[in-house]
Protein backbone atom coordinates (compact mmCIF):
# COMPACT_ATOMS: atom_id res chain seq x y z
CA UNK A 1 0.00 0.00 0.00
CA UNK A 2 2.91 2.35 0.71
CA UNK A 3 4.13 1.77 -2.83
CA UNK A 4 0.72 2.71 -4.22
CA UNK A 5 0.58 5.91 -2.18
CA UNK A 6 4.12 6.73 -3.30
CA UNK A 7 3.11 6.29 -6.95
CA UNK A 8 0.10 8.59 -6.45
CA UNK A 9 2.28 11.19 -4.77
CA UNK A 10 4.88 11.21 -7.56
CA UNK A 11 2.44 11.16 -10.51
CA UNK A 12 0.71 14.54 -11.07
CA UNK A 13 -1.92 12.87 -13.26
CA UNK A 14 -3.05 10.73 -10.33
CA UNK A 15 -3.61 13.85 -8.25
CA UNK A 16 -6.78 14.22 -10.29
CA UNK A 17 -8.27 11.42 -8.17
CA UNK A 18 -9.50 14.28 -5.98
CA UNK A 19 -12.19 14.88 -8.63
CA UNK A 20 -13.81 11.52 -7.78
CA UNK A 21 -15.18 12.53 -4.33
CA UNK A 22 -15.91 16.04 -5.65
CA UNK A 23 -18.05 14.47 -8.40
CA UNK A 24 -20.01 12.32 -5.96
CA UNK A 25 -20.62 15.27 -3.62
CA UNK A 26 -21.82 17.49 -6.48
CA UNK A 27 -24.03 14.69 -7.79
CA UNK A 28 -25.62 14.43 -4.35
CA UNK A 29 -26.01 18.17 -3.75
CA UNK A 30 -26.78 19.51 -7.26
CA UNK A 31 -28.00 16.58 -9.38
CA UNK A 32 -29.58 18.92 -11.95
CA UNK A 33 -26.26 20.59 -12.93
CA UNK A 34 -25.75 18.24 -15.89
CA UNK A 35 -23.04 20.23 -17.65
CA UNK A 36 -20.93 20.50 -14.48
CA UNK A 37 -21.41 16.81 -13.68
CA UNK A 38 -20.44 15.89 -17.24
CA UNK A 39 -17.17 17.85 -17.00
CA UNK A 40 -16.38 16.48 -13.52
CA UNK A 41 -17.09 12.90 -14.60
CA UNK A 42 -14.64 13.23 -17.50
CA UNK A 43 -12.02 14.73 -15.18
CA UNK A 44 -12.58 11.88 -12.70
CA UNK A 45 -12.31 9.10 -15.27
CA UNK A 46 -8.90 10.29 -16.56
CA UNK A 47 -6.92 9.73 -13.30
CA UNK A 48 -8.86 6.54 -12.65
CA UNK A 49 -7.73 5.40 -16.09
CA UNK A 50 -4.13 6.19 -15.21
CA UNK A 51 -4.39 4.22 -11.95
CA UNK A 52 -6.01 1.31 -13.78
CA UNK A 53 -3.16 1.44 -16.28
CA UNK A 54 -0.58 1.25 -13.48
CA UNK A 55 -2.26 -1.74 -11.84
CA UNK A 56 -2.75 -3.57 -15.13
CA UNK A 57 0.91 -3.12 -16.09
CA UNK A 58 1.88 -4.69 -12.76
CA UNK A 59 -0.31 -7.72 -13.48
CA UNK A 60 0.83 -7.92 -17.12
CA UNK A 61 4.45 -7.92 -15.90
CA UNK A 62 3.80 -11.36 -14.40
CA UNK A 63 1.20 -12.79 -16.78
CA UNK A 64 2.74 -11.67 -20.08
CA UNK A 65 1.56 -9.03 -22.51
CA UNK A 66 -0.99 -11.27 -24.25
CA UNK A 67 -2.96 -11.99 -21.07
CA UNK A 68 -2.28 -8.48 -19.80
CA UNK A 69 -3.74 -6.98 -22.96
CA UNK A 70 -6.82 -9.19 -22.65
CA UNK A 71 -7.22 -8.21 -18.99
CA UNK A 72 -6.95 -4.51 -19.75
CA UNK A 73 -9.32 -4.72 -22.71
CA UNK A 74 -11.86 -6.55 -20.58
CA UNK A 75 -11.71 -4.06 -17.71
CA UNK A 76 -11.78 -1.12 -20.11
CA UNK A 77 -14.81 -2.53 -21.90
CA UNK A 78 -16.54 -2.99 -18.56
CA UNK A 79 -16.70 0.80 -18.39
CA UNK A 80 -18.11 0.92 -21.91
CA UNK A 81 -20.63 -1.78 -21.00
CA UNK A 82 -21.82 0.14 -17.93
CA UNK A 83 -22.32 3.29 -19.99
CA UNK A 84 -24.32 1.63 -22.76
CA UNK A 85 -26.35 -0.49 -20.32
CA UNK A 86 -27.72 2.69 -18.78
CA UNK A 87 -28.57 3.99 -22.26
CA UNK A 88 -30.09 0.63 -23.19
CA UNK A 89 -32.33 0.60 -20.15
CA UNK A 90 -33.66 4.06 -21.00
CA UNK A 91 -34.34 3.05 -24.61
CA UNK A 92 -31.69 5.31 -26.19
CA UNK A 93 -30.83 2.80 -28.90
CA UNK A 94 -29.31 5.41 -31.19
CA UNK A 95 -26.81 6.25 -28.44
CA UNK A 96 -26.16 2.54 -27.79
CA UNK A 97 -25.45 1.72 -31.44
CA UNK A 98 -23.36 4.86 -31.91
CA UNK A 99 -21.35 3.89 -28.81
CA UNK A 100 -20.71 0.37 -30.14
CA UNK A 101 -19.64 1.60 -33.58
CA UNK A 102 -17.66 4.48 -32.09
CA UNK A 103 -15.81 2.25 -29.62
CA UNK A 104 -14.80 -0.15 -32.39
CA UNK A 105 -13.55 2.69 -34.60
CA UNK A 106 -11.90 4.60 -31.73
CA UNK A 107 -9.99 1.55 -30.48
CA UNK A 108 -9.01 0.43 -33.97
CA UNK A 109 -7.92 3.84 -35.25
CA UNK A 110 -7.45 6.36 -32.44
CA UNK A 111 -5.95 4.09 -29.77
CA UNK A 112 -3.82 2.12 -32.24
CA UNK A 113 -2.70 5.22 -34.15
CA UNK A 114 -1.86 7.20 -31.02
CA UNK A 115 0.11 4.23 -29.65
CA UNK A 116 2.16 4.02 -32.85
CA UNK A 117 2.73 7.79 -32.79
CA UNK A 118 3.71 8.06 -29.12
CA UNK A 119 5.93 5.00 -29.28
CA UNK A 120 7.49 6.07 -32.57
CA UNK A 121 8.39 9.52 -31.24
CA UNK A 122 10.56 7.85 -28.59
CA UNK A 123 11.77 4.77 -30.49
CA UNK A 124 12.97 4.88 -34.10
CA UNK A 125 11.46 1.51 -35.09
CA UNK A 126 9.19 -0.73 -33.05
CA UNK A 127 8.32 -4.39 -33.57
CA UNK A 128 5.46 -6.54 -32.32
CA UNK A 129 3.94 -9.98 -32.90
CA UNK A 130 2.13 -9.66 -36.21
CA UNK A 131 0.41 -13.05 -35.75
CA UNK A 132 -1.51 -11.67 -32.78
CA UNK A 133 -2.31 -8.44 -34.65
CA UNK A 134 -3.55 -10.28 -37.73
CA UNK A 135 -5.57 -12.66 -35.57
CA UNK A 136 -7.34 -9.78 -33.79
CA UNK A 137 -7.86 -7.95 -37.09
CA UNK A 138 -9.36 -11.13 -38.57
CA UNK A 139 -11.78 -11.49 -35.66
CA UNK A 140 -12.72 -7.84 -36.04
CA UNK A 141 -13.35 -8.26 -39.77
CA UNK A 142 -15.61 -11.25 -39.09
CA UNK A 143 -17.57 -9.27 -36.52
CA UNK A 144 -17.84 -6.28 -38.87
CA UNK A 145 -19.30 -8.52 -41.58
CA UNK A 146 -21.86 -9.83 -39.08
CA UNK A 147 -22.79 -6.26 -38.12
CA UNK A 148 -22.96 -5.23 -41.78
CA UNK A 149 -25.43 -7.92 -42.89
CA UNK A 150 -28.56 -6.71 -41.00
CA UNK A 151 -27.91 -3.17 -42.24
CA UNK A 152 -27.58 -4.38 -45.82
CA UNK A 153 -30.96 -6.16 -45.89
CA UNK A 154 -33.24 -3.99 -48.01
CA UNK A 155 -36.41 -5.65 -46.71
CA UNK A 156 -35.77 -4.20 -43.26
CA UNK A 157 -37.81 -1.17 -44.27
CA UNK A 158 -41.04 -3.20 -44.17
CA UNK A 159 -42.71 -4.59 -41.02
CA UNK A 160 -41.96 -8.16 -42.09
CA UNK A 161 -38.39 -7.18 -42.84
CA UNK A 162 -38.01 -5.64 -39.40
CA UNK A 163 -39.11 -8.88 -37.77
CA UNK A 164 -36.60 -10.77 -39.93
CA UNK A 165 -33.83 -8.34 -38.97
CA UNK A 166 -34.62 -8.86 -35.29
CA UNK A 167 -34.45 -12.65 -35.60
CA UNK A 168 -31.26 -12.40 -37.65
CA UNK A 169 -29.68 -10.09 -35.06
CA UNK A 170 -30.48 -12.54 -32.27
CA UNK A 171 -28.94 -15.44 -34.22
CA UNK A 172 -25.87 -13.37 -35.07
CA UNK A 173 -25.45 -12.40 -31.40
CA UNK A 174 -25.22 -16.07 -30.41
CA UNK A 175 -22.84 -16.76 -33.31
CA UNK A 176 -20.54 -13.88 -32.36
CA UNK A 177 -20.41 -14.97 -28.71
CA UNK A 178 -19.45 -18.49 -29.79
CA UNK A 179 -16.73 -17.08 -32.03
CA UNK A 180 -15.38 -14.98 -29.16
CA UNK A 181 -15.20 -18.01 -26.86
CA UNK A 182 -13.45 -20.11 -29.52
CA UNK A 183 -11.01 -17.26 -30.17
CA UNK A 184 -10.04 -17.20 -26.50
CA UNK A 185 -9.55 -20.96 -26.54
CA UNK A 186 -7.32 -20.71 -29.62
CA UNK A 187 -5.14 -17.81 -28.46
CA UNK A 188 -4.81 -18.68 -24.77
CA UNK A 189 -4.86 -22.47 -24.84
CA UNK A 190 -4.41 -24.56 -28.00
CA UNK A 191 -2.03 -22.26 -29.96
CA UNK A 192 -0.71 -19.91 -27.31
CA UNK A 193 2.88 -20.33 -28.60
CA UNK A 194 1.95 -18.33 -31.71
CA UNK A 195 1.13 -15.32 -29.56
CA UNK A 196 4.46 -15.02 -27.73
CA UNK A 197 5.51 -11.39 -27.51
CA UNK A 198 8.38 -9.93 -29.48
CA UNK A 199 11.64 -9.62 -27.58
CA UNK A 200 11.45 -5.90 -26.96
CA UNK A 201 10.50 -3.51 -24.24
CA UNK A 202 12.04 -1.94 -21.22
CA UNK A 203 12.70 -4.50 -18.54
CA UNK A 204 11.83 -3.12 -15.18
CA UNK A 205 10.33 -4.48 -12.01
CA UNK A 206 6.59 -4.23 -11.55
CA UNK A 207 5.75 -0.95 -9.81
CA UNK A 208 3.17 -2.65 -7.54
CA UNK A 209 3.09 -6.04 -5.76
CA UNK A 210 0.61 -8.48 -7.29
CA UNK A 211 -1.80 -8.38 -4.34
CA UNK A 212 -1.90 -4.58 -4.27
CA UNK A 213 -2.29 -4.46 -8.05
CA UNK A 214 -5.26 -6.87 -8.03
CA UNK A 215 -6.90 -4.98 -5.16
CA UNK A 216 -6.39 -1.70 -6.99
CA UNK A 217 -7.91 -3.19 -10.14
CA UNK A 218 -11.04 -4.24 -8.23
CA UNK A 219 -11.52 -0.92 -6.44
CA UNK A 220 -10.83 1.23 -9.49
CA UNK A 221 -13.19 -0.84 -11.64
CA UNK A 222 -16.01 -0.21 -9.16
CA UNK A 223 -15.22 3.52 -9.04
CA UNK A 224 -15.14 3.74 -12.84
CA UNK A 225 -18.54 2.05 -12.99
CA UNK A 226 -20.00 4.54 -10.47
CA UNK A 227 -18.50 7.52 -12.30
CA UNK A 228 -19.80 6.13 -15.59
CA UNK A 229 -23.35 6.10 -14.22
CA UNK A 230 -23.09 9.81 -13.41
CA UNK A 231 -21.61 10.39 -16.87
CA UNK A 232 -24.57 8.69 -18.57
CA UNK A 233 -27.08 10.66 -16.52
CA UNK A 234 -25.51 13.98 -17.51
CA UNK A 235 -24.19 13.41 -21.03
CA UNK A 236 -27.45 13.92 -22.92
CA UNK A 237 -28.29 17.28 -21.34
CA UNK A 238 -24.68 18.41 -21.55
CA UNK A 239 -24.63 17.45 -25.23
CA UNK A 240 -27.50 19.85 -25.90
CA UNK A 241 -25.52 22.63 -24.22
CA UNK A 242 -22.56 21.94 -26.50
CA UNK A 243 -24.72 21.50 -29.62
CA UNK A 244 -23.85 17.82 -30.14
CA UNK A 245 -26.19 15.16 -31.53
CA UNK A 246 -26.77 11.75 -29.85
CA UNK A 247 -24.88 10.07 -32.71
CA UNK A 248 -21.80 12.27 -32.24
CA UNK A 249 -21.97 11.87 -28.45
CA UNK A 250 -22.08 8.09 -28.75
CA UNK A 251 -19.62 7.72 -31.60
CA UNK A 252 -16.95 10.12 -30.33
CA UNK A 253 -17.51 11.28 -26.73
CA UNK A 254 -18.77 8.08 -25.08
CA UNK A 255 -16.27 5.96 -27.04
CA UNK A 256 -13.25 8.05 -25.98
CA UNK A 257 -14.35 8.50 -22.36
CA UNK A 258 -15.38 4.86 -22.01
CA UNK A 259 -12.03 3.72 -23.40
CA UNK A 260 -9.91 6.11 -21.34
CA UNK A 261 -8.71 3.36 -18.99
CA UNK A 262 -7.38 1.04 -21.67
CA UNK A 263 -5.99 3.95 -23.69
CA UNK A 264 -3.82 4.91 -20.75
CA UNK A 265 -2.29 1.42 -20.64
CA UNK A 266 -1.87 1.26 -24.43
CA UNK A 267 -0.07 4.61 -24.61
CA UNK A 268 2.15 3.78 -21.63
CA UNK A 269 3.08 0.42 -23.15
CA UNK A 270 3.99 2.03 -26.47
CA UNK A 271 6.27 4.57 -24.79
CA UNK A 272 8.04 1.70 -23.00
CA UNK A 273 8.52 -0.11 -26.34
CA UNK A 274 6.05 -2.82 -25.33
CA UNK A 275 4.01 -2.50 -28.50
CA UNK A 276 2.63 -6.04 -28.17
CA UNK A 277 0.70 -4.84 -25.13
CA UNK A 278 -0.55 -1.72 -26.96
CA UNK A 279 -1.64 -3.58 -30.10
CA UNK A 280 -3.22 -6.30 -27.98
CA UNK A 281 -5.24 -3.73 -26.03
CA UNK A 282 -6.33 -1.71 -29.08
CA UNK A 283 -7.33 -4.51 -31.45
CA UNK A 284 -8.31 -6.89 -28.64
CA UNK A 285 -10.66 -4.31 -27.18
CA UNK A 286 -12.22 -3.53 -30.56
CA UNK A 287 -12.82 -7.21 -31.36
CA UNK A 288 -14.13 -7.78 -27.82
CA UNK A 289 -16.69 -5.01 -28.26
CA UNK A 290 -17.83 -6.41 -31.61
CA UNK A 291 -17.80 -10.08 -30.57
CA UNK A 292 -18.89 -9.80 -26.93
CA UNK A 293 -20.30 -6.43 -25.88
CA UNK A 294 -22.59 -5.90 -28.90
CA UNK A 295 -24.13 -9.41 -28.78
CA UNK A 296 -24.59 -9.20 -25.00
CA UNK A 297 -26.44 -5.92 -25.41
CA UNK A 298 -28.77 -7.52 -27.96
CA UNK A 299 -29.55 -10.34 -25.52
CA UNK A 300 -29.94 -7.99 -22.55
CA UNK A 301 -32.32 -5.74 -24.50
CA UNK A 302 -34.90 -8.55 -24.21
CA UNK A 303 -34.61 -8.30 -20.43
CA UNK A 304 -33.97 -4.67 -19.45
CA UNK A 305 -34.83 -2.70 -22.59
CA UNK A 306 -38.23 -1.25 -23.49
CA UNK A 307 -38.03 -3.35 -26.67
CA UNK A 308 -35.63 -5.73 -28.37
CA UNK A 309 -32.58 -4.16 -30.04
CA UNK A 310 -31.26 -5.28 -33.41
CA UNK A 311 -27.83 -4.97 -35.03
CA UNK A 312 -28.95 -2.68 -37.83
CA UNK A 313 -26.64 0.37 -37.94
CA UNK A 314 -26.93 3.42 -40.13
CA UNK A 315 -24.91 3.12 -43.38
CA UNK A 316 -22.25 5.62 -42.33
CA UNK A 317 -21.40 3.64 -39.18
CA UNK A 318 -21.10 0.41 -41.16
CA UNK A 319 -18.77 2.03 -43.69
CA UNK A 320 -16.60 3.54 -40.93
CA UNK A 321 -16.30 0.22 -39.08
CA UNK A 322 -15.38 -1.60 -42.28
CA UNK A 323 -12.76 0.99 -43.28
CA UNK A 324 -11.32 1.00 -39.75
CA UNK A 325 -10.95 -2.78 -39.83
CA UNK A 326 -9.27 -2.71 -43.25
CA UNK A 327 -6.91 0.08 -42.14
CA UNK A 328 -5.91 -1.89 -39.03
CA UNK A 329 -5.24 -5.01 -41.09
CA UNK A 330 -3.16 -2.95 -43.54
CA UNK A 331 -0.89 -1.21 -41.02
CA UNK A 332 -0.34 -4.26 -38.77
CA UNK A 333 0.58 -6.74 -41.52
CA UNK A 334 4.33 -6.09 -41.27
CA UNK A 335 4.80 -6.36 -37.51
CA UNK A 336 6.75 -3.07 -37.50
CA UNK A 337 5.76 0.49 -36.80
CA UNK A 338 7.09 4.05 -36.96
CA UNK A 339 5.59 7.34 -35.84
CA UNK A 340 4.22 8.20 -39.30
CA UNK A 341 2.15 5.00 -39.34
CA UNK A 342 0.43 6.44 -36.28
CA UNK A 343 -0.18 9.73 -38.08
CA UNK A 344 -1.74 7.87 -41.00
CA UNK A 345 -4.14 5.92 -38.78
CA UNK A 346 -5.06 8.98 -36.70
CA UNK A 347 -5.88 10.99 -39.82
CA UNK A 348 -8.40 8.36 -40.89
CA UNK A 349 -10.08 8.70 -37.49
CA UNK A 350 -10.10 12.50 -37.66
CA UNK A 351 -11.75 12.36 -41.08
CA UNK A 352 -14.54 10.27 -39.56
CA UNK A 353 -14.92 12.50 -36.49
CA UNK A 354 -15.03 15.72 -38.52
CA UNK A 355 -17.54 14.29 -40.99
CA UNK A 356 -19.84 12.99 -38.26
CA UNK A 357 -19.77 16.31 -36.40
CA UNK A 358 -20.55 18.40 -39.48
CA UNK A 359 -23.06 15.99 -41.04
CA UNK A 360 -24.61 13.75 -38.37
CA UNK A 361 -26.66 10.77 -39.56
CA UNK A 362 -30.40 10.72 -39.15
CA UNK A 363 -31.83 8.73 -36.27
CA UNK A 364 -33.98 5.73 -37.15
Amino acid sequence: MKQLLKEIGHNPLLWGLAFVPILFVCHWLIPESHTLLFILSVLAIIPLAALLSLATESVAHRTGDAVGGLLNATLGNLTELVIVLAALQSGQYMLVKASIAGAIVANTLFMLGASFLLGGLKHHLQEYNRVNARFQAGLLFLATVALLVPSAVKEADSPAGSAFTQKLSLALAVLLLATYALGLLFSLKTHRELFAVAESGESSEAPLPLGVALGTLAIVTVLVALVSEVFVESVQQAALSFGMTPAFVGFIVVALVGGAAEMGSAFSGARKNRLDLSVGIALGSASQIALFVAPVLVLLSYVIGPQAMDLQFWPGAVVMMLIATMAAALVTSSGRSTWFVGVFVLMVYLVFAMTLYLLPPRAH
